[in-house]
This record gives C-alpha cells, sequence and structure tokens, in this order.
C-alpha cells in the first residue's frame, strides 16, 4: 500500500471470487480506504458454493459500498459446467441490477454466450466492466451500447497479444479503463518497476503498484500522453464507481 500511495494511486476495486475469501476482502477495505471492495463468485470456483452463496454474497453487498465481481463465463477451464455457470452469472446480475451496482465480468472463450446473456437479462444502470477484455473487437460496438467499459491489463503488452492490443484500439475512450490484475498478468519483465515473487514457488507476480506502467504501455497503444489518458480514464471510473465513493 506504500508503494501504491508513492504512485499516487487513490482508488482501486478489488475483486473478491469466492465465499472464502469475502471476508478478506472486506477487512482490506476497512484497513485502507483507498480500497473499493467487490464480491462475486468467479467462474472457477462456482461448484465450491453452499446453498446460502446469494444470502451471503447479499449480506456483504449491504454491509458496505461495494460492487459485484467477479463474475463471468468460461469455457477454457478444464470439466466446465458452461449452463450452471449461466445460472450463477445471471443470479448476480440480477443483485447487481437491482441495487444498480457495477459489476466486473470475467469471460473467457464464451462471448457469444455472454452478448446474449447481457442482451436478455437486467443489468445495472451504471454499467460494467469486462476485465481483461479478450473478445473481438467487432463486439465492441454492441458491448458498449449495453454499457460496457473494457479493461486493459498490462499483460497485453507482451509481443503475443497483439489481437487483443488492436482491439482496445478500437474501443472508444470513454469507455476504457486500466487494470493490473494483481496479482496476476504480470507485465513484460521490462517493464516492471515493483518486482514480486511467490515465496513458496518464485514464480512472477504483479504488484498492484506497476499500475503507472500499465498506464504507459495505454498511452504507447493509443498515442495519447499519460497526462491525458489518466484524465480520460479518472472520469470513466468515476462514472462506473463513483457511487461507492464516498463523499468529501
Amino acid at each position: 500500500m506504500a508503494d501504491l500511495r508513492g504512485e499516487h494511486v487513490t482508488r482501486m476495486v478489488v475483486n473478491g471470487s469466492c465465499e472464502e475469501d469475502w471476508p478478506a476482502v472486506r477487512n482490506l477495505a476497512r484497513r485502507f480506504p483507498e480500497v473499493i471492495p467487490s464480491f462475486g463468485y468467479h467462474p472457477w470456483y462456482i461448484k465450491e458454493r453452499t446453498p446460502d452463496w446469494a444470502k451471503t454474497l447479499v449480506s456483504s453487498l449491504e454491509a458496505s459500498a461495494s460492487g459485484v465481481g467477479e463474475i463471468g463465463l468460461d469455457r477454457w477451464i478444464k470439466d466446465h459446467d458452461i449452463e450452471d455457470q449461466k445460472r450463477v452469472f445471471v443470479a448476480q446480475l440480477h443483485i447487481a441490477a437491482e441495487r444498480d451496482l457495477p459489476v466486473s465480468i470475467h469471460c473467457l472463450q464464451a462471448w457469444g454466450i455472454l452478448l446474449e446473456l447481457l442482451q436478455t437479462s437486467p443489468r445495472p444502470q451504471c454499467g460494467f466492466v469486462l476485465h481483461s477484455f479478450g473478445g473481438p473487437k467487432e463486439m465492441i460496438v454492441g458491448l458498449a451500447k449495453l454499457g460496457a467499459y473494457f479493461s486493459l491489463p498490462g499483460y497485453y503488452a507482451h509481443s503475443r497479444k497483439e489481437r487483443q492490443r488492436d482491439a482496445f484500439r478500437h474501443v472508444p475512450r470513454d469507455r476504457l479503463l486500466i487494470e493490473t490484475d494483481s496479482p496476476d498478468q504480470p507485465l513484460p519483465p521490462d517493464r516492471v518497476k515493483y518486482p514480486l515473487e511467490d515465496p513458496q514457488t518464485g514464480k512472477p507476480l504483479n504488484h498492484p503498484a506497476n499500475l503507472a506502467a500499465v498506464y504507459a504501455f495505454a498511452a504507447e497503444l493509443t498515442g495519447e500522453s499519460v497526462e491525458t489518458l489518466a484524465r480520460q480514464i479518472e472520469e470513466n471510473f468515476q462514472r462506473v464507481f463513483g457511487k461507492l465513493i464516498p463523499a468529501v
């Protein structure tokens, strides 16, 4: 957190992914006012949910100003049950829409299904975030009309991610957001200012203070200055998450 403050990061959304980690997210937000908590069931973990998961989710959302997420669809994972994923996703989308809470969405290899569910389900008026958007550029206009914001990770600075970079060149500036996805999706090593490793495995992890490096990458991608981009993304962030930020 000291490193983040040193980089002048004033707000960040931290997503929970299952009932087990929701209390940790809540406690983090209580300790640090910069943290906007978000609670949701990620598709990787829905098989572990309890019968009362939806009630627990609502209780978490009502305990503090928070968003819904990370939720979504994933046909990339082994032994996935897309029908079960759809049920859990739609249930959480309804919870968000009823309360007009921003939603953070994960999607892998299920973009057509996601589009159909978004078209046929209630959606929050404040919008929803497509985390690390990796869908086809042809879907951007349609998703934006439904309320989508598209979040760019530093991971797409890797040379093998040209398709994803090309898609982000088509994202309207007023729908662009920036993320680190810490501790996942590390940037290329030459862009990392804050190295971090898993103490047990030595695997590289993504430090959240590398956000400035993601902004620098985004500026290169869009051809705009970091300052111009930062002002625009601040406006976009406020539009989606502003209702969760306490008035000064």
